[in-house]
């Protein structure tokens, strides 16, 4: 957020820089292999000085960590992996006098199978009220033997387990989106309402300034569970977009505002174009990632494209937009605009990367990034210019999409390993001296020259750029949200202005092009070549 936005009294995350920690893999206080807040509570100086305004931790939640936590046993406590609930609150406080906002996770599509709530469903069997609060089922079939619809989980296989009576024989079937130790809440039950209000209020109360809600658009299943294959074609789906989704969020958005500051929800939404708006609405979401973007492919037409649907799509609603080119379930953007293809589509591509070009491409795109109106997410490691771990073996991949396609899907591990902070070898810091353990993904040797530390005060360093670029963002009035318009420009160049005085221009064509009328240069992914910008390159300039 600017000095300007300070100023102004536009609310934070409507210009916010945000800083996604992945905990697991952040940074291991305590020296057993894994993340933890101790860790994180220690490197919050380390944000704070990269110049980002807001910081999103993935679940810390108590979980069994069938799916890394985000499948929940208990939404009001600390899991001890990570550490204990004082340990959060403690964060939450020193991250504030830091000048740093904290967004907590929240899932409320599903829990763990462990929840109290599912094993007393469990428990007190076919047609009890705990059943209700979850959607079970009778199969179909002479004997119950198959599933009740034809709803397939995320993670292959599917959406249903079958359950077993306490004599051992077989019960009804539960739904899960996902895992099977992550059972669907039916959000039809008021109870269920009325327990995530509470739990919003129990982390407002400790002083979050938002959350970011997991697989948003998926609450609501249509009523009678439906086949999808039954539905005629075009037909909305069953399991996700449903409209009553929006009673949750106007309820959610209510409860918000109510607290003094400003609380703010960002959505994980995977719907369509027309769908999106409708969240963020000013009474509903303040704010959703932007994926299409991060599946763009580093081309012009394609980049431009997404750019203006992006921002045709929020002005209706008067919502920022966000910019999203990196999280913990995409593959790591140095490595994705390292390849031919350089749009995301697969998780793995048994095809060669250079990583050199797609280093020089995900500079350039995180300058692009910062440059447009709105928000902007910064996944951990990114500043450094990590890459995808591809060859973690399969023994050690934790990620639930492996065993669940039985290992032809190698999941998300690979942008999930542990980062480096210092030193020449593992673990490079991620744990303390001698802890004698090793992290629980193991880490490249070649990222010893792409430590902080090593990076730290290299001004040809991708992690120098990002300073430099959210140090230029966060001083410039122009940047963040508020205006935008594209200028004239040579092919596959985009160049577009942010106001009086800034100009933004990326090179995505093969042969170097000459910068338009400017009386400084402000930041360059890249070196200039004979005052020419090169190929993959973005500049920002200070205009005539």
């Amino acid at each position: 957020m600017s000095d300007d936005d300070q100023q102004s009294g536009r609310p934070w995350w409507r210009s916010a820089a945000i800083y996604q920690i992945y905990p697991r893999s952040y940074a291991d206080g305590n020296g057993d292999g894994v993340g933890d807040i101790t860790g994180i509570r220690a490197r919050l100086p380390y944000l704070r000085d990269l110049g980002v305004d807001a910081v999103w931790i993935s679940p810390w939640y108590v979980s069994p960590m069938a799916d890394a936590g985000y499948d929940v046993a208990d939404y009001r406590d600390i899991d001890p992996l990570f550490g204990t609930l004082a340990d959060a609150e403690a964060l939450i406080t020193e991250a504030h006098e830091l000048g740093l906002r904290i967004i907590v996770d929240m899932v409320p599509n599903h829990c763990s199978d462990q929840h109290p709530w599912f094993r007393t469903a469990l428990a007190d069997g076919p047609g009890s009220p705990a059943r209700q609060l979850f959607h079970f089922r009778p199969g179909v079939g002479e004997s119950g033997e198959l599933p009740p619809n034809d709803w397939q989980s995320a993670f292959g296989g599917p959406a249903w387990t079958r359950t077993s009576a306490p004599d051992g024989t077989p019960g009804e079937w539960y739904l899960h989106m996902f895992a099977p130790q992550q059972p669907d809440w039916n959000w039809d039950q008021p109870r269920v309402r009325a327990e995530f209000e509470s739990i919003l209020r129990f982390w407002l109360d400790r002083g979050v300034d938002g959350f970011r809600i997991d697989v948003a658009s998926l609450l609501v299943k249509q009523d009678g569970l439906p086949d999808e294959g039954t539905l005629p074609p075009g037909a909305p789906a069953p399991h996700s977009d449903r409209p009553e989704v929006h009673d949750i969020y106007r309820s959610w958005r209510r409860l918000a505002d109510s607290y003094p500051g400003e609380r703010a929800f960002v959505g994980e939404l995977w719907v369509s174009p027309e769908a999106l708006p409708r969240y963020l609405r000013e009474d509903e979401l303040h704010t959703a990632f932007n994926f299409p973007f991060l599946q763009a492919a580093w081309e012009h037409g394609a980049l431009r494209k997404v750019i203006d649907e992006t921002l045709t799509l929020h002005a209706p609603v008067g919502a920022p937009a966000t910019w999203v080119l990196g999280s913990h379930d995409a593959t790591r953007v140095v490595t994705r605009y390292g390849r031919a293809d350089t749009s995301f589509t697969e998780r793995h591509q048994p095809v060669p990367v250079d990583l050199d070009l797609g280093t020089r491409r995900a500079r350039a795109a995180a300058l692009l990034s910062f440059a447009l109106p709105g928000s902007v997410y910064v996944y951990q490691g990114d500043e450094l210019g990590l890459w995808e771990v591809e060859d973690i073996p399969l023994a050690l991949r934790q990620d639930p999409a492996v065993q669940q396609s039985g290992g032809t899907d190698p999941g998300r591990d690979g942008c999930r390993v542990p980062l480096p902070w210092e030193g020449d070898e593992a673990p490079f810091g991620f744990s303390p001296p001698d802890a004698g353990t090793e992290p629980w993904l193991p880490q490249p040797p070649a990222w010893k020259d792409h430590t902080v530390a090593a990076e730290t005060g290299d001004p040809g360093s991708t992690l120098e750029l990002h300073r430099n670029a959210l140090r230029i963002r966060r001083a410039e009035p122009a940047l963040g949200d508020g205006p935008f318009a594209w200028l004239p420009s040579a092919d596959g160049v985009l160049a577009f202005t942010r106001g009086p005085g800034f100009t933004c221009l990326v090179n995505l064509t093969p042969d170097p092009v000459e910068l338009p009328a400017h009386t400084e240069q402000l930041l360059a992914s890249g070196p200039l070549t004979d005052g020419l910008l090169p190929p993959d390159t973005t500049v920002w300039l200070r205009a005539v």
